[in-house]
């Protein structure tokens, strides 16, 4: 899914939230849905799912576990999402034992992580034992743990998230952990847009990047491993780039390697995309210009609340002017911002004219002759600014 920038002429966008900035998408399921909310807030959108998906009816490590399960009964089954319970007692279904499954659960200690999964065990006819108000698995660990786990055989149905310490605290404490892997990840088939994705997060192309599953952040990560830009994109996203991910769990990857993230209270998507909707345009940088209200966006400039898409090359000019607002900035620094320009200072000029085309109101860019150019900043805030 590829957003279109939003131009002045829409009048419905205007003032839509994050107008003017471009946001990546790394999810494999709902994408379509979380781009769709953002691109109904102004965004741009650029998607490029850094995983995928292995179809539950071909997963022959899942129907090994299932049969093992059938054959040899657990203590206590932990279900921890209710698509994955779902999709576990449809696959088996499909494979001819649904039945036998399902017989299975009814004879142990069946645990829900959180409501959702309650109503998904409901719906399959069978009553979960307990379930913790705060939908954490460390409130889930806690009750066993409390309970007693040695001798029990527990099996903890997995969804491709990570649970730090889990299964270590459950073995330390006597238990023997089956995992069953309902929905696992592997990379895509199709790396060429993660490869795009990749290199517009390190060319700054991007505002922010939205990150629904811990497997995601790992898989894009090792990706820019594998093609020797780790740390290329390491100080993109620590400097420039906004992470915001869907819970603390889908962020451990990153913060691991030492970038911040944000994330809402509640771990759904559209408090995902209200996060992205406070912060982004909290760092654009607003300033007064030649008796105008100025926005600096991702690729865009709101002049007095209207969107005016600037081209790549004009927003470095006006980031590197914008970096000392009513400064003169030479023409060689300027062409040192632009990007593949080599040593033809004539690529400012056309650069420049262009970009005051694109803002609609060219005196906002000052020409200061045998010396650069500066933003005509206004007289109120030039003391502000030179002090």
């Amino acid at each position: 899914m590829h957003g279109t920038p939003p131009t002045g002429r829409q009048a419905g966008r205007q003032n839509a939230p994050l107008a003017g900035f471009t946001v990546g998408v790394t999810a494999a399921r709902r994408a379509d849905e979380l781009g769709a909310l953002l691109q109904r807030r102004g965004a741009t959108v650029l998607h490029a799912p850094a995983l995928r998906i292995v179809p539950l009816a071909d997963d022959s490590e899942l129907l090994a576990a299932t049969k093992e399960l059938i054959d040899h009964a657990p203590d206590v089954v932990i279900a921890t999402t209710a698509i994955g319970f779902r999709g576990w007692v449809e696959a088996a279904d499909g494979w001819g034992f649904g039945e036998a499954l399902l017989k299975c659960l009814r004879g142990v200690e069946l645990l829900a992580r959180g409501p959702k999964v309650k109503g998904a065990i409901r719906a399959a006819g069978l009553t979960e034992k307990w379930s913790p108000s705060s939908e954490s698995m460390a409130e889930v660990l806690e009750k066993l743990l409390d309970d007693g786990v040695d001798g029990k055989r527990i099996a903890l149905q997995l969804h491709g998230e990570p649970l730090p310490g889990f299964i270590e605290s459950l073995r330390a404490g006597g238990a023997e952990v089956v995992g069953v892997p309902v929905y696992r990840w592997m990379p895509p088939e199709d790396l060429a847009p993660v490869d795009r994705l990749l290199d517009a997060t390190v060319a700054r192309g991007v505002d922010a990047l939205t990150f629904t599953s811990a497997p995601a952040a790992a898989s894009f990560l090792a990706r820019a491993e594998d093609r020797g830009m780790a740390t290329e994109l390491l100080a993109a996203l620590r400097h420039d780039v906004l992470s915001a991910c869907v819970g603390p769990v889908t962020a451990l990857p990153l913060q691991a390697r030492g970038v911040d993230t944000v994330q809402p209270e509640r771990f759904r998507l559209g408090p995902l995309v209200q996060v992205l909707c406070q912060e982004l345009p909290s760092r654009a940088r607003t300033l007064p210009i030649a008796g105008h209200r100025v926005e600096i966006r991702g690729h865009a400039v709101l002049v007095d609340d209207e969107l005016r898409p600037v081209p790549p090359a004009g927003m470095s000019l006006l980031r590197a002017l914008v970096r000392r607002p009513g400064w003169v900035v030479s023409r060689a620094e300027l062409l040192r911002a632009l990007p593949g320009a080599g040593s033809d200072e004539h690529a400012v000029e056309t650069a420049m004219a262009r970009l005051r085309t694109a803002l609609g109101a060219p005196k906002l860019v000052q020409t200061v002759v045998k010396r650069g150019y500066r933003l005509a900043l206004d007289p109120a805030a030039e003391s502000k600014y030179s002090d």
